[in-house]
């Protein structure tokens, strides 16, 4: 059996087409060989190998695509958000070990000035866009010694990933070539992906979703992935009359986008029919699933996902059997199963969901207190918690009930709400701060702050945010801020997050 990304990779048919983009020639599976021997002689030549860490910081595309998987069969990748500003890159730069730094010629934005910072040997991507879609080279600009040359393995990290957590710093998830393959292929298995399959992926590329659920899974099978530069529901109906996809994975919240304008498209979902459609990363509210599969004609293939089980989990079955609207699906991959919220064993019915299998990850890297809080051994087998809670239906079905952890899911993207209270506190009149999860009727949950101000300070809700936008992501940044007296404290004097919006009265707002 393959056990790496690279071996799933070059085992399809040389002449099919694997990588496409707007505009762009097909690179074939043959030409992704290639491409992937240049990458190797190139990283090789800049003391880059096996076990080192190359953090990838590109827009999206196929370029971003192909240097994902040729990257990972030599080193361990490290794909960041390009919206990041230059303290969240030194942050995560540093807290990565990377070695190295992938980034587009001529970018000399906040990543560059953070890897300047760290010193770390800089790899330049440039391509030709008569070229197929995925084809590139790489300059480096200063090589940083001597590289193991040797094949990474199945137990070699393939992937790492940050994963915002219950504590100030966000977890590093690393993910073997193993865990990869696995995924890829439980992917692939419960959505019977063929050589005849296309996705056309929208999703961003720094994300498991689009790196896993998109591109690992497609190439592994031998299908084709047409990468679009991001998400823009104006040009989604084009992208589709071009890509010609038997399928998108997307978000929720995009799914609602799309549907809002699939109506005046109908000719184009007429002319390019798709087997299904898949949904993962938030939870897809039932009336949006039945009126995308009644619009497209299509199953809505609602999946449940984490970067912890390198993506997927659970997920609504092909037809014949039903895609039931408010739950993630059945087991697809990794057993999956409830358990006893505090103490260490499984149980039947309502309880934490809980997953074990070849695609979860062996432990967060440097964090054995989350490792210790987040697995554990029952029935002969290491299970992984979730954090979320559910309850499997007679057939297998499995509906989440609540969230347990306090992460903010903003439509799909994951934050620490002790990330975002780290930086606003660092305002100068703000004595306390806390963040919370604002109900949003179409990206789920939004970023919201409740500040107290220090005594004879003053700051407006515009500038708090000014000020949280300069540290921060775009969608980290709060979208309300709070200014109170005092904070409300739970019994044991502890500051609630939970709930905070509706003591608030916030909650009615939205």
């Amino acid at each position: 059996m393959k056990q790496t990304l690279a071996e799933l990779i070059a085992a399809q048919d040389k002449s099919a087409p694997a990588i496409g983009a707007t505009g762009r020639a097909w690179l074939s599976f043959g030409g992704l060989g290639a491409q992937a021997a240049q990458v190797a002689d190139a990283l090789h030549a800049a003391g880059i190998g096996r076990g080192d860490r190359v953090a990838i910081v590109l827009p999206n595309g196929p370029e971003m695509a192909a240097a994902f998987v040729t990257v990972a069969g030599v080193a361990t990748t490290c794909p960041l958000n390009p919206g990041y500003k230059e303290d969240e890159f030194s942050f995560y730069l540093k807290d990565l070990k990377a070695k190295a730094i992938i980034l587009a010629d001529g970018e000399t934005g906040p990543a560059h000035a953070a890897a300047k910072g760290l010193d770390l040997s800089i790899i330049r991507l440039a391509f030709d866009p008569k070229q197929p879609a995925g084809v590139f080279t790489l300059t480096v600009e200063e090589a940083a010694g001597e590289a193991d040359r040797g094949a990474p393995g199945p137990d070699d990290v393939a992937l790492i990933l940050h994963t915002s957590g219950t504590t100030s710093r966000p977890k590093i998830v690393p993910l073997l070539q193993s865990n990869l393959a696995a995924s890829a292929l439980n992917i692939g298995t419960s959505l019977a992906l063929t050589p005849d399959d296309r996705c056309m992926n929208v999703m961003p590329l720094f994300h498991i979703h689009g790196l896993i659920a998109a591109v690992s899974s497609s190439l592994a099978s031998g299908g084709s992935v047409w990468c679009a530069p991001g998400f823009n529901a104006m040009k989604f109906f084009g992208w589709l009359e071009e890509a010609q996809p038997t399928w998108y994975t997307a978000v929720p919240t995009m799914h609602q986008t799309i549907l809002a304008r699939a109506k005046r498209n109908a000719e184009t979902i007429a002319e390019v029919p798709l087997r299904f459609l898949r949904s993962s990363s938030a939870s897809l509210p039932g009336p949006v699933m039945e009126a995308l599969a009644d619009v497209f004609g299509a199953p809505v293939i609602e999946a449940y996902g984490m970067t912890e089980a390198t993506h997927q989990m659970t997920s609504n079955p092909l037809p014949p059997r039903a895609q039931k609207p408010g739950a993630v699906g059945v087991e697809a991959g990794p057993l999956v199963r409830t358990a006893h919220e505090v103490e260490n064993r499984l149980v039947e019915g309502l309880g934490e969901v809980v997953i074990s299998g070849p695609n979860v990850t062996l432990g967060y890297e440097g964090n054995p207190e989350a490792n210790a809080m987040n697995f554990f051994e029952a029935e002969g087998r290491r299970w992984f918690r979730t954090g979320d809670q559910g309850t499997f239906d007679a057939e297998g079905y499995l509906t989440l009930t609540g969230r347990l952890k306090e992460i903010i899911n903003r439509g799909g993207e994951k934050v620490s709400p002790l990330e975002v209270d780290g930086l606003i506190s660092e305002h100068p009149a703000i004595a306390q701060v806390v963040t919370f999860a604002l109900p949003h009727p179409k990206l789920g949950e939004e970023v919201a702050v409740a500040v107290v101000l220090k005594e004879g300070q003053t700051a407006t809700e515009a500038e708090i945010r000014t000020f949280a936008g300069e540290r921060l992501a775009d969608f980290k940044v709060p979208r309300k801020v709070v200014i109170l007296e005092e904070i409300p404290k739970g019994a044991t004097g502890k500051l609630q997050r939970i709930g905070l919006a509706e003591k608030l009265g916030l909650a009615e707002e939205t």
